[in-house]
């Protein structure tokens, strides 16, 4: 059989840090050095992701009393290049018409809301009130869609005072408003979860809504509730695409929980897939309720929580629990004539490396040791293969204990992996230590990125067209990485980059 020439990219960033000191990683060896955690407590869905005056500003579910789920409240953070972030105070906290739950924000650049102040147009977060007391009492309308507005850059919150701006007409799941503006319409639209579909609303001023349309009861998959909507455009070949984002738990393909997307048409009413076809967003067990930021103009900037409601909550972490996944940029891509949602690192993250050092050529006989090569103190390098054919690989993380985070590709089932069986601590949660595997969308040249942060691997394949996100817990920080092939392949060259 004739050689295939697989050009095989792969961006290994790590903090996996093997002669680490200080207080802090010895006490949080799980803590990650370029991925957003709380110092403290409870963490899970991003929300109201908006860029604004040169600052992204990400808000998310946060319990400040303790690390597993309690009453939400809305943290805050802000960054000026997505990378470096700041933890601020928080942002909005519970009242009497119940907690905060996920939701948006949005800059109201005309100031529709009649909001702002001294001639300056607000920010506005549109977010879910839920109820406890109504929950536990057995109602369906326990939770609400309210507002809340800033003057001061996001400093400081108002709630407004005639919430909730859209309530509830009797639907138990009711929430997770993602507010887009809609120019050719001059409206703002809200694509809300509803049960086990998205609902479509739209308003001319934030604060009065009318339901346009739903979508969903017949398409993607219905394993579990439907959560965490996204619904915006994206310029393809010169013409507007929209995509849909739409979380679920349970149902997963590997477990738990996930996001789906759709591919298609809105008219500012009425969502329109193009096919019937259930995409996956990120086939790892680690990503979830991920959304975009507003705001950035034709850049649609992700980011996800790197968790699992499976095992979210007994995690081996303290004095927090979870983490941001790194943004992420998203484009389109064809295979076979259909549109597929592209997901890649951000241009940042590449801009905070240190210049390439060439490695060479290797040749993988079964094994191959690329720990010499390799500065555990802040490793960023990429792996380049080609001239091979086509065979199993993967790239192994393991450390002195025997524990081993594996990454490869299996070429019988054409499907990449993540193999966390042997990665350390797996016995908190019984289905936490499996391999988790996605399907490869591409053919002919491979190319991975792999992202690995203390406890956490992100992997991009096929320039993003499939990823995968695993965290995992290892007993020793990771001290070795290694290429492994049955049947060997030859690596053209291997480049290594260290993160600044």
């Amino acid at each position: 059989m004739k050689n295939l020439l697989l050009a095989f990219a792969c961006f290994i960033i790590c903090s996996l840090v093997s002669a680490q000191t200080g207080t802090e990683q010895n006490n949080e060896p799980y803590r990650p050095k370029f991925h957003f955690t709380p110092k403290a407590h409870w963490m899970n869905d991003p929300n109201g992701l908006v860029f604004h005056n040169g600052v992204y500003h990400m808000f998310y579910q946060y319990y400040p009393e303790g690390r597993v789920w309690g009453p939400m409240h809305w943290g805050h953070a802000t960054s000026k290049d997505l990378i470096n972030w700041e933890e601020q105070k928080i942002a909005l906290s519970p009242d009497s018409l119940g907690y905060i739950f996920s939701g948006s924000a949005v800059f109201d650049e005309f100031n529709t809301c009649g909001l702002g102040k001294n001639h300056k147009a607000p920010l506005v977060a549109i977010f879910t009130q839920h109820n406890n007391e109504g929950e536990k009492a057995g109602l369906n309308n326990f939770q609400n869609q309210c507002m809340a507005y800033s003057n001061d850059e996001g400093k400081t919150w108002t709630k407004y005072a005639r919430n909730p701006v859209l309530k509830n007409p009797g639907i138990k799941d009711f929430r997770d408003p993602k507010v887009l503006w809609y120019p050719l319409g001059k409206k703002w639209v809200m694509a809300l979860a509803t049960g086990d579909h998205v609902t479509f609303y739209s308003s001319r001023d934030l604060k009065n809504w009318s339901k346009e349309s739903e979508f969903g009861q017949s398409n993607g998959a219905h394993g579990g509730v439907w959560e965490c909507p996204d619904l915006f455009p994206i310029d393809y070949n010169g013409k507007q695409v929209w995509v849909l984002l739409v979380s679920f738990n349970p149902g997963a393909p590997n477990g738990g929980s996930t996001t789906q997307y759709f591919i298609g048409d809105f008219d500012g009413k009425e969502f329109k897939p193009s096919d019937t076809e259930t995409r996956i967003m990120d086939y790892g067990p680690d990503h979830y309720a991920g959304v975009t930021f507003s705001n950035t103009g034709h850049r649609r900037i992700l980011i996800g929580w790197m968790s699992n409601w499976q095992y979210a909550q007994v995690v081996p972490t303290d004095p927090w629990r979870s983490a941001m996944t790194i943004p992420r940029e998203l484009d389109l891509k064809d295979v076979d004539g259909k549109l597929y949602l592209t997901s890649n690192p951000i241009a940042e993250l590449s801009g905070r490396m240190k210049e390439p050092k060439q490695i060479g050529s290797v040749n993988v006989k079964k094994e191959y040791d690329l720990s010499p090569k390799i500065d555990f103190r802040s490793a960023t390098f990429s792996l380049q293969l080609a001239d091979a054919e086509a065979k199993d690989f993967s790239i192994v993380l393991d450390n002195e204990v025997g524990d081993e985070m594996v990454i490869g590709y299996d070429k019988k089932s054409n499907q990449y992996y993540i193999d966390r069986s042997k990665s350390g601590k797996i016995d908190f949660e019984t289905g936490f230590g499996k391999r988790s595997f996605a399907p490869r969308l591409a053919s002919g040249l491979i190319n991975l990125t792999l992202i690995a942060d203390m406890a956490s691997v992100e992997l991009f394949a096929d320039g993003g067209l499939t990823e995968m996100t695993g965290i995992f817990f290892p007993r020793q920080p990771v001290t070795k990485i290694w290429l492994k092939s049955t049947d060997g392949v030859k690596i053209k060259d291997v480049v290594y980059r260290r993160m600044e």
